[in-house]
Order: structure tokens, then sequence, then C-alpha cells
């Protein structure tokens, strides 16, 4: 017998089910995850409840300065579809210039067989807040497309992720939504690999921002965690067979093909993806006369922690975009 439950709008995680009652994660676009207690009501046919137990806190933003998420089908590698999540820059006090078009942050997910999600996500509001489009690319690999999308990472983790992002951030810029001058794109651990080769083996964008990424394939199969110590054998290929392929694929063995600036954010403390990653790939661009900038931070593993070291992280990352990319930025108040 089925019990209908009007549900508010949003993604739904972490079922849990016990004694005809089920708790799920609740992630709306606009506002903090809460978690919905689902209670059928007896008879069934009168359908059922759901009812909020708790929030993760509360949300200080105005709602018309959320920017709502835009699901994007373009073409990827070889005329295939590709997804994204496109975010528009949301400001109601600010309008940029007429017939400006606004720069563009292009996310690369971890994982890297995760996804984007439509979920409120404060990083994002970050960057639409002051005037930049986002897209957070749902590449060739990302969970929530089928088995088949899935697959498509296997063998090519590096090559066709990056080519989506490639495709993503050309695709808006040729329907005018965004500035072809001014292509940024980003990532963190997985993500940040995806962005190094973007901007490793690709000349499309003026800058880019890893926050521990990876850049060196051989080591990440060396060194990381026990729980995906095989991953890579399906991604790249098998550890030590396809050594060659590692290395044509690792940033850090042809950092002189990079050409446009970075900006490195790195946990000291990290031993899925080890500072001297990020160090070794910082001295190659600073040797080349790039524009470079490395922030370490102590007691900072893999994955930011800290609120203060995100705040400054952010901060800093956006700063160095706006100066890389030419954006004028209004003096901090006294």
């Amino acid at each position: 017998t089925e019990a209908p439950i009007d549900l508010p709008e949003g993604e739904l995680a972490g079922v849990s089910c016990a004694d005809g009652r089920v708790l799920v994660q609740h992630l709306p676009e606009a506002a903090p995850a809460a978690i919905l207690l689902l209670d059928a009501i007896l008879p069934l046919d009168e359908g059922g409840t759901a009812t909020s137990l708790a929030h993760a806190g509360e949300l200080a933003l105005d709602p018309a300065c959320i920017a709502r998420p835009e699901h994007l089908v373009f073409p990827g590698e070889d005329g295939r579809q590709a997804f994204a999540l496109y975010y528009p820059p949301c400001n109601p006090d600010f309008a940029a210039p007429p017939g400006e078009l606004p720069p563009l942050v292009v996310r690369s997910h971890g994982g890297p067989t995760g996804r984007a999600s439509p979920a409120l996500n404060l990083q994002i509001q970050f960057w639409t807040s002051r005037g930049f489009a986002v897209v957070d690319v749902d590449y060739a690999g990302s969970t929530g497309y089928g088995r088949a999308y899935r697959q498509l990472l296997d063998r090519s983790w590096g090559l066709l992720d990056v080519a989506d992002c490639v495709a993503a951030a050309r695709h808006l810029a040729a329907i005018g939504r965004v500035d072809a001058a001014r292509l940024a794109i980003r990532g963190g651990s997985a993500g940040g690999y995806t962005t190094l080769c973007a901007l490793t083996f690709h000349d499309l964008f003026k800058a880019g921002a890893s926050w521990y990424g990876v850049a060196d394939l051989e080591a990440l199969q060396r060194d990381t965690h026990k729980f995906e110590s095989r991953y890579l054998d399906r991604l790249v290929g098998p550890w030590p067979d396809a050594i060659e392929v590692y290395r044509a694929r690792s940033p850090l063995h042809h950092a002189e093909r990079l050409s446009c600036p970075v900006i490195f954010l790195q946990g000291l403390d990290d031993r899925v993806v080890p500072p001297n990653q990020a160090e070794t790939m910082v001295a190659a661009l600073r040797a080349k006369g790039l524009t470079v900038e490395y922030l370490a931070f102590e007691g900072e593993g893999h994955g930011f922690r800290k609120a203060a070291t995100i705040e400054t992280a952010l901060l800093a990352e956006h700063a160095f975009f706006c100066r890389v990319l030419g954006i004028a930025t209004a003096p901090p108040e006294d």
C-alpha cells in the first residue's frame, strides 16, 4: 500500500527507515539542510506527514541574494551530452556596467566520480554574490546520470573530465552568458587534479585555483589511503603497467606547458596529497616567471575544516582572480 507524502522542494539524501517511519536529509536550494521525519498516517490512503526535526543553523541571507541553479546540457567530448549546474551572478544591490558579461568560475567537483549538487552551497554563493557566474560541471564519470555515464571515466580520468570542464566554459561563452576573456577554474582534491590538468593541457582559462589538488598521479597511487588504494587502476590504468600513462597525465611532469596564473591552497598535514606536490608545482611555475600564490595552513589536512582557514582561503582566491582578471574591487570599509 502506498502512502503519498507531500515533500518540500529540494534534494533528499541519507534515507534511514524503521518502524514505518523514515528519517531523511532535506537539502534545499536556498536554505540550510534539515532532517525530516516522514510518517505515514492510518488509513494510508489519507497520506502522510513530513515534519522538520532540525535545521543546520539559520541563514542570515536575503533570499534575493541567493543564485538558483539552472540545469545545463551542453555538447561534451565527441558531441555526446554533458551536464552542469549554472549559477548566474546574483546581488540585487549591484549591477554590471551595460553590455558587460560576467566572469566565469568553473567548478570541478571532487570524487572524481562525485557530482554537482543543487543544494545550497555557500561557497558558490560567495562567488555569485560578487558578480561571478559559476558552472558546477557534472563531467563524464559523475554520478546521477546512469551507470554508462559514470563508467565513461574508466581509464579516462584527466581526459574526459577535463574536456567537459573546457566544453562547459566554451559553451557558456558561445551562447553569450559569460565573458570569454575572463574564464577561471577551481577545484579541490580530485577536482584540483582536473583543474591543474585543464590549466596544463589546455589554453582556455586565464587563472586557476587548486585546493589540495593532485599534481602527481604516481605519488597518489603510492601514498593514498587504503580505502582508495586500487581506485586508480580503474580510473587511469593498472599499476605499475600503465606507469607511462600516469606520467603523461600528471601536471607535475608537464609544468612547462602551464602558462597562466595559479593559486595553490594546501593543508600542511595532508596525507592524501602531501604538500610537496603543490610546492613542486609552485617552484616550477615561479621559475617560469608566472604569477603564483601559495597559501599553506598548519593544522589542516585533506579538506579544510576550520572556519578561519576556509574564510582566509576564499578571500585570497577571490582577490587573486580579481587581480589576474583585471576586476576592480571596492576598498575595505574602515
